[in-house]
């Protein structure tokens, strides 16, 4: 049965999860025992990237031999795909799990569809988060990934968020804030970066001795963002910055986008966030 709703509340275990699909089917909430592990308000939360990730040069890329331009959302370029801007149709909301759609569309050159599966672990220890870019007739590149702000520090009392990963290479950033296309040695942060992990994403989220979470994913790219007081971002994504017109992965009417990413967390301690009230 198809049904439109303004928001979708799912919870199991102790684990509530809040999706709003009016506003770019964005993770609003993410509540361990009652401690929000995600920043809230508009622009925040866990938001879809798609049909492309990060910066695009100018707003222009090439696809054969036509040249496309994007609004420019973030002068000089544009950044993060439309997706987070639509309203998205809830398709099935089953308490657990939910399914939504969203039409691809102008200022996008293509039509298409994207969906997105979020699914909460029966035990409620683990969400995990599939995207679908299809298109409606030709081929086009894309891009997907998500776009989760993590709250530096959990509101307790306790330390702010130590993140460790340890990624093959780092991208060399210009001062466009684009890729330059050079590998190098991951540096130290503060970050607005982008890594490679080419056997797949894997990073673990520790507020000492309250939680610990794993951010995992087949998707071989990461962007992590640090430099906000409030938040940490960590960002499975199908490909890099400017990726349209670096690393383009084509959309063919036989073989959608597909990317997911599983975050799975456990108390640490005395503590531990399930004991909050």
């Amino acid at each position: 049965m198809t049904t439109q709703t303004t928001t979708v509340r799912l919870a199991a275990g102790d684990t509530e999860v809040t999706v709003e699909p009016e506003q770019g089917c964005r993770i609003a909430s993410l509540r361990v025992a009652g401690t929000e592990l995600l920043l809230p308000g508009e622009g925040h939360g866990a938001f879809v990237m798609a049909p492309f990730c990060g910066r695009t040069d100018r707003g222009r890329f090439r696809s054969g031999a036509e040249t496309y331009r994007l609004p420019l959302n973030k002068p000089p370029h544009a950044i993060h795909g439309f997706a987070r801007d639509g309203r998205w149709r809830t398709v099935r909301a089953d308490g657990r799990t939910a399914a939504f759609t969203w039409r691809l569309g102008a200022p996008w050159p293509w039509p298409g569809t994207v969906t997105q599966l979020v699914e909460l672990a029966e035990d409620g220890t683990s969400l995990t988060l599939t995207l679908g870019v299809e298109t409606a007739s030709d081929s086009f590149p894309a891009q997907a990934g998500w776009h989760p702000w993590w709250r530096r520090n959990l509101g307790r009392g306790g330390s702010d968020v130590r993140v460790d990963f340890r990624p093959a290479w780092q991208e060399e950033r210009g001062p466009d804030h684009l890729p330059t296309g050079r590998r190098i040695p991951p540096r130290p942060g503060p970050w607005d970066d982008c890594f490679g992990m080419p056997d797949g994403v894997d990073v673990t989220l520790t507020w000492p001795d309250e939680l610990e979470l794993s951010v995992t994913s087949r998707a071989e790219w990461l962007v992590v963002y640090d430099e906000q007081e409030a938040a940490v971002c960590v960002e499975p994504q199908s490909g890099p910055p400017n990726g349209l017109n670096t690393h383009p992965r084509f959309v063919t009417p036989i073989e959608p986008l597909e990317i997911s990413t599983t975050w799975a967390w456990r108390g640490l301690g005395a503590g531990d966030a399930r004991d909050a009230g």
